[in-house]
């Protein structure tokens, strides 16, 4: 495994990926399992590895996890996607005969609900947010659908206030404890985002709080701020303004949810999410443009009876 990891996928994937796939390699349990032949490695023996790490309590890369509870879907998933990567390499050079993993077992992915903030909170999310001093950090949020990492990466150099636009080049992601600048995962995530009038003001109200720092959203020192430290930030807020407790990533469903229930097309949000394909977009907001197709009906029934 560390072979596969050495020659093939330090070459071919991004740094963060790599750091979590060299946390899973070095998991007491995964280093265990590798210990061996990789010819010896059989489909049910791989099964019996992926039971016991769902009756073991683990650490997953980077986050504790409840005591007694076994490594969350994904988690199996990328286990599942380092051997088995490692084991497709092994069959192309005739190392192994078969590929063990082929016709493993894994659990169902687990699908967090989605939530958005309605139109009738946001002023009361964001008249807190203002009296917090975040205001212009969750309002650039909500007006443009980063990603945390995101979002936390912009630096000044990225806004263009002359042409109205910004440029989303890195992250900010924790490494191995580390909170580091970090290149962004997928080629579509690297794109260049408009900016209304009121977002650009709300952005120059930003420059004048954070003074010298290159950072957009500075940790008080104006160094990189902590992405826990915004999660934590935006449950107080969300506790104040006596609202219910949303993930992060919901203010970016949020964003998409709104601009969708607003007649901006599929392929557009798409492009300001830097998602890899409209289709996917098309898949994740589907209750709100199955609402918006419902709405289409109701408006052609009406000019249609109109017409009679």
């Amino acid at each position: 495994m560390d072979e596969w990891f050495e020659n093939y996928a330090k070459i071919k994937v991004r740094h963060p990926p790599t750091q979590t796939y060299r946390g899973y390699i070095d998991n007491p349990h995964q280093a265990k399992h590798q210990e061996g032949s990789a010819g010896k490695l059989t489909s049910l023996e791989l099964q019996k590895f992926y039971k016991k790490l769902l009756t073991m309590g683990e650490l997953r890369q980077g986050r504790e996890q409840t005591p007694g509870k076994g490594p969350q879907s994904q988690d199996w998933r990328n286990i599942h996607q380092i051997i088995a990567s490692a084991m497709k390499l092994a069959k192309e050079q005739k190392i192994i005969a078969a590929d063990p993993t082929e016709g493993c077992a894994l659990p169902k992915p687990e699908h967090q609900e989605m939530k958005t903030l309605p139109v009738e909170q946001l002023t009361s999310f964001l008249r807190e947010a203002k009296d917090s001093g975040v205001f212009e950090m969750y309002y650039v949020e909500l007006a443009t659908g980063l990603r945390r990492g995101e979002l936390l990466g912009l630096k000044w150099e990225d806004l263009d206030f002359e042409h109205e636009n910004l440029r989303i080049k890195r992250q900010i992601a924790r490494i191995n404890g580390e909170i580091v600048e970090a290149p962004l995962k997928t080629k579509n995530a690297y794109r260049t985002l408009p900016l209304a009038e009121d977002t650009i003001a709300v952005l120059k109200q930003q420059k004048k709080k954070v003074g010298s720092s290159h950072w957009v959203f500075p940790s008080p020192t104006g160094g990189l701020i902590s992405p826990d430290s915004v999660i934590h930030m935006l449950h107080r807020v969300l506790k104040r303004a006596g609202l219910p407790r949303v993930r992060f990533h919901d203010l970016r469903h949020t964003f998409a949810t709104l601009a969708l229930q607003n007649g901006v097309d599929i392929k557009t949000v798409s492009g300001m999410l830097g998602h890899f394909s409209a289709g996917f977009t098309l898949d994740t907001y589907a209750h709100v443009t199955t609402a918006a197709q419902k709405e289409a009906a109701r408006t052609m029934e009406k000019v249609l009876t109109a017409a009679l």
